[in-house]
Order: C-alpha cells, then sequence, then structure tokens
C-alpha cells in the first residue's frame, strides 16, 4: 500500500524540496518553506497534469470535441501537423474591443486566461461584465462562485444590466470541490440547469470562469486550499480540461503584497494568457496589461473606467496621463511612450531642491527609481548642472508607469527644467533613450508617436539625430534633432535656436 510522503513548498513560489530549507533556492525568499503531505495518485492512469485521460471530453465549439487529445478510452496517436485545424480561426468575440485587443482579437478555443489583480480593483466586475455580453450573444457562460455566494454576484449582476429574462445562459456553479465541478460540467447537466433541454443541433460555446482558484481544491492532494500544491494541481487539472473540452477557461488568481501572482510560479506556464488588472492609486481607471498571450501580442493595454455602470473603455486614452495638466510649469516634459500597439502621452514631473538634511533624497513614482539615479549621474557628469546635493523628486503625472526607454530624455529635461527653473515651452515634446557617455539615441516606431503627437496639439519635437537616416516627417510637427543631452537640453528650452531650426529643415524631406 502506498503511503502519504513529506515535501516542502515555498509558499512564494512554489518550490519543491525533500527537506526544510531556510533560504529557497529559486527565489531567494527565508523562512517560506512549509510542510505538506502529499498523498500518491490512486486509480486511472492520469494525463500530464493529473487529467483523468479516461474522462468523459465534452463537445467543444459547433459540437465537435476539441483536436487537442485522442477520445476517451483510446491510447494517444502522433498526428501530422498538416491534420490539425489551427486555433486562430476558432475564436470567440469580446466586448469591450479594447479588452479584445489585450486577448489578441478574441478569445480562443480552448485556452486558458489567468487574470490576476488587487483585492477590489475590479476583477470580478470585469468578468461579470463580459459573462452578460456572451451570453447576449448564444454564448453559455459558467460561473464557478469559490469566494461570493450566488445572491451576491446577482446583486452584482443587476448593477451591471443583468435582465434574467435575456440572459438565460448564465450559469452559477457555488462549488470549490475540484472533482465535483468537472461532474457538473457535463452538457446534459448545463443543459438542464439552463432549461434549454438537449437540443438536436451542436451545443452553445460554454465559457468557464473560475473566481478565484485559490478557493478550489481537490482529493488528490493532502494540502489545504490556497496552497502552492492545491493551485498547481487544480489549476493543470482545469488547463488539460479546456484543452481537451475546447471550452475557455478564466482562472481569477489573488496577487502577493509585491504585486505578483499568489502561488507557484509554474502556474503562468501552465495557462496561455496572463492578464494583470491593475488600478491608478485609487482613481477609477483600470488598465488591463498582458504579460503573456500565445496568440497575440504581450505588453498590450486595455484603459478603461470604473463607473456605476460597470466598466466603460475610455475616449481618447492617448491623452489620458496629460488631463488636468496646468501648462507651461518649470520641472515638467511630455514625451510619447509605446504600450503594445498602443501609444500614450505621458507627462513626466521633476521637483529638485537643495537638500535641507545630510543625504539628498532621491523619491521616484511611476519610473524605475535605479533609472532615475543613473540619468541624474549622466546629467550631471554630462550636461554640467550640480544635482549631487539636491533632493530629487520623479513621477509620471496620472498614476501611469513608464517602461519605455524612449522616456529617458524627458526624465532629464524635467530635472533640468526644475533645476533652473525654466519650463518647456508649450507645445514641445521630447523622445530618445539616454546612454551613459551621453548621447540620445532614437527610439522604435517613431512616426507613431509622432502621429500622436501631431493629433493632439503638440508642434515642436527634440530628438535623437540618427546618423545616416532621415527620419519621416508628419504633417504639423518640426523635429529637432539632437546628438548629446547638453544639446537636447538646450533646445528644449530654446525653439528659435537656429541651429535647432536649421538641423530641423536638413532632417525633415
Amino acid at each position: 500500500m502506498a503511503r502519504n510522503t513529506t515535501r516542502f513548498f515555498c509558499t512564494d513560489c512554489g518550490h519543491e524540496e525533500l527537506r526544510w530549507l531556510g533560504q529557497c533556492p529559486a527565489c531567494q525568499a527565508w523562512n517560506t518553506f512549509a510542510e505538506m503531505k502529499v498523498a500518491p495518485a490512486v486509480g486511472a492512469s492520469k494525463g500530464a497534469r493529473g487529467y483523468s485521460a479516461a474522462a468523459k471530453r465534452p463537445v467543444g465549439f459547433g459540437g465537435q470535441a476539441s483536436a487537442g487529445g485522442p477520445p476517451a478510452g483510446a491510447a494517444p496517436q502522433p498526428v501530422p501537423l498538416a491534420k490539425v485545424q489551427s486555433a486562430a480561426t476558432r475564436r470567440l468575440p469580446v466586448e469591450p474591443a479594447e479588452v479584445a485587443r489585450v486577448l489578441g482579437g478574441g478569445l480562443v478555443e480552448g485556452s486558458v486566461v489567468l487574470l490576476g489583480g488587487e483585492p477590489g480593483v475590479g476583477k470580478s466586475t470585469l468578468l461579470t461584465g463580459l459573462a452578460l455580453w456572451w451570453v447576449r450573444q448564444g454564448i453559455r457562460v459558467v460561473y464557478l462562485a469559490g469566494e461570493e455566494s450566488p445572491a451576491q454576484i446577482r446583486m452584482r449582476a443587476e448593477r451591471l444590466g443583468f435582465r434574467p429574462d435575456r440572459e438565460p445562459g448564465f450559469l452559477i456553479l457555488p462549488e470549490v470541490h475540484l472533482e465535483t465541478i468537472l461532474g457538473a460540467l457535463d452538457e446534459a447537466t448545463l443543459a438542464a440547469a439552463s432549461g434549454s433541454g438537449v437540443a438536436a443541433g451542436p451545443p452553445p460555446a460554454t465559457i468557464v470562469i473560475a473566481d478565484s482558484i485559490q478557493t478550489l481544491h481537490s482529493d488528490e492532494v493532502d494540502a489545504y486550499p490556497g496552497s502552492p500544491t492545491q493551485i498547481r494541481y487544480c489549476g493543470g487539472v482545469l488547463a488539460d480540461f479546456a484543452r481537451r473540452s475546447g471550452w475557455p477557461v478564466f482562472l481569477v488568481g489573488h496577487v502577493t503584497k509585491t504585486g505578483d501572482l499568489a502561488g507557484p510560479k509554474l502556474l503562468e506556464h501552465m495557462v496561455d494568457t496572463v492578464l494583470y488588472f491593475e488600478g491608478s492609486g485609487g482613481g477609477a481607471i483600470r488598465m488591463v496589461r498582458a504579460v503573456k498571450n500565445r496568440f497575440g501580442t504581450t505588453g498590450e493595454l486595455a484603459v478603461m473606467e470604473m463607473r456605476g455602470e460597470g466598466l466603460v473603455p475610455v475616449d481618447q486614452a492617448g491623452l489620458m496621463f496629460l488631463s488636468g495638466r496646468r501648462g507651461v510649469e518649470p520641472g515638467a516634459a511630455v514625451c510619447a511612450v509605446k504600450n503594445g500597439s498602443r501609444t500614450f502621452l505621458v507627462e513626466v514631473q521633476a521637483l529638485v531642491s537643495p537638500a535641507r538634511y545630510g543625504t539628498p533624497q532621491r523619491v521616484v513614482q511611476g519610473v524605475d527609481s535605479k533609472r532615475v539615479a543613473l540619468l541624474a549621474a549622466i546629467l550631471e557628469k554630462r550636461g554640467g548642472l550640480d544635482l549631487a546635493g539636491c533632493d530629487i523628486f520623479v513621477k509620471v503625472a496620472g498614476g501611469g508607469r513608464v517602461d519605455d526607454p524612449g522616456a529617458d530624455l524627458a526624465v532629464v529635461v524635467a530635472l533640468a527644467s526644475s533645476l533652473r527653473e525654466r519650463p518647456v515651452p508649450e507645445g514641445t515634446l521630447v523622445l530618445g533613450e539616454v546612454g551613459l557617455t551621453g548621447e540620445v539615441r532614437g527610439v522604435s516606431e517613431l512616426e507613431a508617436r509622432l502621429r500622436e503627437a501631431a493629433g493632439h496639439g503638440f508642434t515642436r519635437v527634440v530628438l535623437a539625430a540618427v546618423a545616416g537616416r532621415r527620419p519621416r516627417g508628419v504633417k504639423g510637427i518640426e523635429q529637432v534633432p539632437a546628438t548629446s543631452v547638453e544639446e537636447a537640453v538646450a533646445l528644449a528650452f530654446e525653439p528659435g535656436h537656429p541651429a535647432g531650426g536649421r538641423r530641423a529643415r536638413e532632417a525633415t524631406p
């Protein structure tokens, strides 16, 4: 008879060891190992993640079983790639279009989407709104209520416009036991629950939402719900279920205090898409960011606003971070940053003042603090400005976060503007990456950035003078090339600089 074995799992990353360790060798965290008993699997042979190959396979889109595995009870056989149907042609529509773009254009058959975010940011509101739109399009939704009661979900759905006579396909399953859930995800059971009966034609497409993965547990794992072992096992079983059935599955995940998804990192490798749902410092703006997507572009960003009727896409999202701007003020510079396929205009603000106490402060919001310290050192060494004895405060207005290297020059110009108490002229944009030797380098997709800036009234841009290349001009905006940090700072403050005007005429075709 097989015996239970003892393992030690890191509660931060899920790394497994045979004995207790003070520091996790995978994530370097201290005192995170917890002892757990692991029971060996008993009975039928399991698949790669524990899903029984002999279990029933629900039918997928169009009434056909998914091509992700062999028929029930049959041994797996190799299949020529030419005979495998592409999943790109089998996508479910998604509304709003902002979320559809983040998902890569729609929801792919049999895909698994992991949605993470802080408590109260609106994950359940987003998924409930999507579910209501899907059921109105004839798509059935099964909502696994692990954290809320059905009455709470009904109350939120009514706030978002739920009407019982229009949404019969919105099914609630208040269950957290994994084996019971898999037994309930049967076509006959779901058809009876929705009151439609078993139709003669193909069954409707079905989407499963598990809210949340941390609440599910299985009898196959001797561990408490929410532990790395349970999360890894339940996530793997649902991922196998999605690929065998062809039903897309959404997994809602909690986050740790550092902002990472709770549970083992292996869960992010199991799923097809990882989305982070972020707030904006307590405001109404919400952003859905794709950090992994097997069926689309990573780095895409959807911008929405939380209202009483739910999440609504933001109009003029490219100008969102400039709302409330007072105009010409010292210590502010505007740049155009890329986030996936979107271009946003952001204002970088800086405050430089003499240090009153001991060591100068470096306080940063929205930009990497080490990056700001690096740019301040470059400005002091290559630009001739004395920042060593000054407190430096830098932030991105509007609660955004900038990771684009094209914003380097905006940080440098904002610091110089605050130190000199000279504002950047109205309608001036600064773009460029700054090197350690003080050179200004070009940015990617320059034309798209310039078109976005010109569309919002900017008439002048200070950018890198790329040797041997003639930047393509954009109607209505003057390009002022610069080769060094010192020159770029001077040109940013002097729109009528003769050298700048001559170089702009030479660089513009």
